[in-house]
């Protein structure tokens, strides 16, 4: 079914709209002692991915140690349009809720919201509190080193004074500065995969993940080279040359799963190694025959060419009276005709349930410029560092946080769902959905991946990298918060009261809490200025 854009973005429904109540139990410090939540879920008028909202979005709200923690999840039925799951389904409006939360401990309090999230922040003992065994060894839990390296890279206590001391000569452009942490958890689940080699040496890989531009083919091809290059050193170059993949549907790959929770990639990746692994164990016997009488070496084509001709230099046989004779070319293929090698093999991985959950760790500092009168967002730079493992394609990894993280900045700043008053969707294209553009792009952009231990038991090492840089777009929503409240010191009826910011910031938004969107509050504001 192809339908037309505007057509397409009414029928998808968009994300859950979710409304949180919250209680927190707090010391004068900044240190959080318990937090209770109710949060209210809108699905919609059907059940669509609602169910899995309420695990989604609290093991996103787990990411600070909240002490004594309750949360109660009522997923709503209304007479609207159903919602649907979007990239990072729930853990954008949980780590939303977190930081929320956050900021507002420290705004009552009076304090910076970073020493308010390094004093809740996860030790590795509250970590496996909250987490359990998706939190590995203490070498893996890697958030601490990333918060203090992403602290000194980004140069963010000296930023901070460089902001102060902007603001405090700047009326009408305020900039904030937040750093916030990244905890996801993923699971991983079962997948198929087809190899098979043809006669012409060519590799077709079929696997049940959908390549949406996420990387997974890339990923699957060198995964398929590496693991028949373990036949000799070197050949992985050749083969790689010649893998290609094609889209299974369920007929020919059945069971293919769900291509989601960012995990995709590396399982159709360990579903191939297993399938080439079963190959390699075919290909073994007549590659050791093969150096017996070519000790000088030969190629892949050569082996394949060989148990090619294994199966085809049969010629003819011909009825005497002792029986059937079969007469064979003299082409040297004894070895490969005394046994029928399957070229093709289909896996279907299984993950280990003690290793099927982990965690991924990241951090991310923002800074932004605001325009009091316009409220229109500026984000000056954006620093991140996020822990993707043994990267399998750090090319792709790359790529992969630098784009969720800028479809993040949607979700917080500029995406904004309107309905009318019978339910019907108006932003229904690009003229009313305000997507991310070029300038809505950091104009400094550093990303570094951080390369942690090798371990044992995950997918050669590697950490999934699609959704969770995402939720590092918080810090532009936790910045621009920290420029209106900027901007709100100098109105002397709000002083440092704490205010409510829901997503998306928009101009709109941005511009009326800085109390900027109509005149005459502004002039009250100078009345009230000039009297004192």
């Amino acid at each position: 079914m192809y339908l037309d854009r505007k057509t397409d973005m009414i029928m998808s429904g968009g994300r859950h709209p979710i409304k949180a109540n919250y209680t927190v139990g707090l010391k004068n410090d900044g240190k959080i002692t318990a937090l209770h939540v109710d949060l209210f879920i809108d699905a919609g008028f059907t059940v669509d991915f609602s169910p899995i909202f309420p695990y989604t979005i609290n093991k996103t709200m787990m990411k600070y140690n909240w002490g004594a923690y309750s949360v109660d999840y009522k997923v709503c039925k209304t007479n609207l349009p159903s919602k649907s799951a979007m990239r990072g389904p729930g853990d954008t409006q949980g780590s939303f809720f977190a930081e929320t939360i956050i900021e507002h401990v420290a705004s009552i309090l009076g304090l910076d919201s970073i020493v308010v999230r390094e004093k809740n922040i996860h030790t590795l003992e509250s970590a496996k509190l909250f987490y359990g065994s998706s939190v590995e060894s203490p070498v893996s839990y890697t958030l601490p080193s990333i918060w203090e390296k992403l602290k000194q890279s980004a140069s963010f206590y000296e930023r901070t004074k460089n902001i102060r001391e902007f603001n405090a000569t700047n009326r009408w452009f305020k900039r904030g500065l937040s750093l916030v942490p990244c905890f996801y958890a993923v699971r991983l689940s079962s997948r198929p995969a087809r190899v098979t080699i043809f006669e012409d040496g060519s590799i077709a890989v079929e696997v049940g993940g959908v390549e949406l531009g996420q990387g997974i083919w890339t990923k699957v091809k060198q995964m398929t080279a590496y693991a028949l290059g373990q036949l000799w050193p070197g050949l992985s170059a050749d083969i790689m040359a010649k893998v290609r993949l094609f889209q299974s549907d369920s007929i020919s790959l059945a069971h293919g799963g769900l291509t989601s929770g960012s995990t995709t990639s590396e399982e159709s990746c360990e579903a191939v190694r297993h399938a080439c692994d079963i190959l390699v164990e075919r290909l073994q016997p007549v590659q050791i025959l093969l150096k017996k009488s070519n000790p000088n070496g030969f190629s892949w084509m050569d082996l394949i060419f060989q148990i090619s001709e294994g199966k085809h230099q049969r010629t003819r046989v011909e009825q005497q009276d002792k029986g059937d004779i079969e007469r064979t070319s003299t082409v040297p293929v004894i070895q490969a005709k005394s046994q029928s090698v399957d070229l093709s093999a289909q896996t279907y991985w299984v993950p280990d349930s003690s290793a099927s959950q982990y965690l991924n760790y990241g951090a991310g500092a923002s800074e932004v410029e605001i325009d009091l009168l316009s409220g229109a967002t500026t984000i000056l730079r954006t620093d991140i560092i996020y822990d993707c493992g043994r990267s399998l394609n750090p090319a792709v990894d790359l790529g992969q946080i630098e784009g969720a993280f800028v479809q993040g900045v949607g979700f917080f700043m500029t995406e904004e769902h309107h309905v009318d008053n019978n339910g019907k969707l108006v932003s229904d294209g690009t003229w009313t959905y305000k997507v991310p553009t070029i300038d809505t792009i950091p104009r400094k952009f550093n990303v570094e991946i951080l390369n942690s231990p090798f371990h044992q038991k995950r997918i050669l090492s590697s950490k999934a990298s699609g959704e969770p840089p995402l939720l590092l777009a918080a810090s532009v929503h936790c910045a621009i918060r920290e420029a209106i409240r900027a901007a709100r010191k100098e109105l002397p009826t709000d002083n440092n009261k704490h205010f409510r910011m829901d997503t998306p910031a928009s101009m709109d938004v941005i511009k009326s809490l800085c109390a900027l969107n109509n005149v005459e509050l502004y002039l009250k504001s100078l009345c009230i200025s000039t009297k004192q």
